[in-house]
């Protein structure tokens, strides 16, 4: 049996990230970036796929207690048993040029037995290292990794059963620290890591790096944790953010609805651009505002919704066999085709994101503008096409309205630049009247007069719940009837137990929107979106109970993943998932901050 989604907890180092979970094992961590092969894979399979277990010997289930230490990723996970208390901090430092996973042990009162039990398997849990001993280390390799593992002081180790395997004991104030470091088997050994300098330097640098956040309102605690959630997800070198440090997490239980969520998505970047910014974090927004430059570069018609984490464009999906998936959910998928989708309402975002970074005075790079007026020029003479949407369905496109919305996004934001900064050059008169016309056949094409509601596309009468960003991006007013209408029929159909699904699986018109069977749980992002909708319409107190609902979601160490199953009680989906804690700061902003940047 596998863990629930919600018993585990993430530690990282701003380049890649473990789940460690409540039993204290960690069951999944790729070396050295996000998107590498896993080492521990047990996540999506079992012990055998590789994992690394510290825990007091004879004792299976889970902790008596854990928790980050306050405004940092270091965690502590304490077990009480019948022979005394000990505690085991995880985290992952800043790395110089290699990455570590520090784990210390101490002894709490009592005298107790600790075990030890690591399972390397490279290649996302397919290859058994050659492990050998070197000066007191135990050093595992195979091909291009090569991992060393060492206990400070020197613990007794024996490989046993393909694994690694430690015991001992400690007493009241005694230490026992493990320091596993990855570098490329055909380079020498990295320098040794202080950990005890390494754990002391991470808190420091976590409170030094909080206290610049601008937030000071209700449920401070959940948006410190979420801040923290999402620079844990970036991955420092390029300023990327990506959408989870996991795949293949279930949509549903025991079904196909599996994806690489390793990658980052433009789909986030205004929000993402946005907490940035209203937090107070303009290094790490403008970090992002430069890799969306970097990565959308090039010829408009070949932007991708997504690239890898340097702005790779190549991400081919395929499938791991071997791995019996998480609560055996199966394909387990590395890679993701919808890297070819065409998704209009990424130019959208796009423009948005730049529109914004402008607006909030981050420095300008001289392409920028060249680069937001060939996306415009392009969408003037392709907006019309059917695409696959904001979702990524599978089932064929269509018509979409949030992405026609967010094809009027970028023609707005681009005549609102050049008529606040005359001295730039662009078709001012032939964006106005594209943002005219957009607008125009969305009203009429997009609208359901009889149910006062905008629907998920045209000619349908399915509704989305990306229709709840209409009046955030400034499309209509929220005073609108035709905005109040939507909301209302949003919230009334798409209902999942008093949160949102996304949209609807069941085909209820007739068709299949998104080509996949099964159904999936209520999409946390949305349901935020719901919150911040409903307050913009002067429902703040309906706003405020919802939000506080979805706040309550979040796991013991303050984690969402990407959905919730409010029938089983389970979250589900990859985690912890971006999109959702980006929703949730953004929602507290918008219910209970002051000077929000968009």
């Amino acid at each position: 049996m596998h863990p629930h989604i919600e018993d585990y907890a993430v530690i990282g180092d701003e380049q890649t990230a473990a789940l460690v979970g409540a039993d204290g094992s960690i069951d999944w961590l790729c070396l050295p970036r996000f998107d590498s092969a896993a080492c521990f894979a047990a996540l999506l399979g079992d012990q055998d796929n590789g994992q690394w277990r510290i825990a007091p010997k004879g004792v299976e289930g889970p902790c008596t207690r854990r928790a980050y230490r306050r405004d940092t990723l270091v965690l502590d996970t304490e077990w009480e048993t019948g022979e005394g208390a000990v505690r085991v901090t995880d985290l992952m430092p800043q790395r110089d040029r290699a990455p570590d996973v520090v784990r210390i042990v101490e002894g709490l009162s009592g005298r107790v037995t600790v075990r030890s039990t690591l399972r390397l398997r490279f290649d996302y849990g397919s290859i058994v290292p050659w492990v050998r001993k070197s000066h007191g280390h135990r050093v595992a390799v195979a091909g291009p990794d090569s991992v060393w593992l060492r206990s400070e002081p020197q613990v007794h180790t024996w490989g046993e059963d393909f694994g690694t395997h430690s015991e001992f004991t400690v007493e009241a104030g005694e230490k026992v620290a493990f320091v596993l470091t990855w570098h490329p088997s055909h380079e020498p050994r990295p320098a040794l890591l202080d950990p005890y300098k390494a754990l002391h330097s991470s808190v420091r640098d976590w409170h030094k790096w909080v206290e610049h956040c601008h937030y000071d309102g209700p449920y401070r605690d959940e948006v410190i944790r979420s801040l923290i959630t999402l620079k844990a997800l970036t991955y420092r070198p390029t300023g990327g953010i990506v959408a989870a440090p996991t795949t293949s997490l279930p949509e549903e239980l025991g079904g196909v609805r599996n994806w690489d969520y390793r990658y980052c998505w433009l789909r986030d970047s205004t929000l993402t651009l946005n907490v940035g910014l209203s937090a107070g974090y303009r290094k790490e927004a403008e970090a992002w505002r430069d890799w969306l430059l970097r990565a959308v570069a090039g010829d408009p018609a070949e932007l991708q919704i997504m690239y890898g984490l340097g702005g790779e464009r190549r991400l081919p999906e395929s499938e791991l066999p071997w791995l019996s998936g998480y609560a055996d959910s199966r394909p387990v998928r590395v890679g993701n085709d919808a890297v070819g989708q065409l998704q209009l309402d990424v130019y959208g975002e796009v423009m948005d994101s730049l529109a914004l970074a402008r607006e909030a005075g981050l420095p300008t790079k001289p392409h920028m503008w060249a680069i937001q007026s060939a996306l415009v020029d392009w969408l003037r003479r392709e907006w019309r096409q059917p695409d696959e949407g904001l979702w990524e369905v599978r089932g064929g496109r269509r018509h979409f309205v949030h992405s026609k919305v967010m094809v009027w996004v970028a023609a707005d934001r681009a005549v609102r630049t050049l008529e606040h900064n005359p001295e730039l050059e662009g078709d001012l008169e032939g964006w106005r009247e594209l943002r005219e016309e957009v607008h125009r056949e969305v009203c009429e094409k997009g609208y359901d007069a009889e149910r006062n509601t905008f629907t998920q596309s045209y000619g349908s009468r399915e509704l989305d719940a990306a229709l709840l960003l209409i009046p955030r991006v400034g499309f209509l007013p929220p005073d609108d009837p035709r905005v109040v209408g939507t909301i209302d029929a949003v919230r009334a159909e798409l209902d999942h137990h008093g949160f949102l699904r996304r949209y609807g699986t069941d085909g209820s018109d007739g068709t299949d929107v998104d080509g996949l069977p099964g159904d999936e749980g209520a999409f946390l992002a949305c349901s935020f979106w719901l919150a911040e909708a409903l307050h913009l319409t002067g429902r703040t107190r309906e706003a405020a109970e919802l939000f506080d609902r979805l706040v309550g979601l979040a796991n013991d160490v303050g984690l969402l993943a990407e959905e919730y199953d409010p029938v089983e009680g389970r979250q589900l989906g990859n985690f912890p998932q971006a999109f959702s804690h980006i929703g949730l700061v953004n929602t507290a902003f918008a219910l209970f901050g002051t000077d929000g940047a968009g």
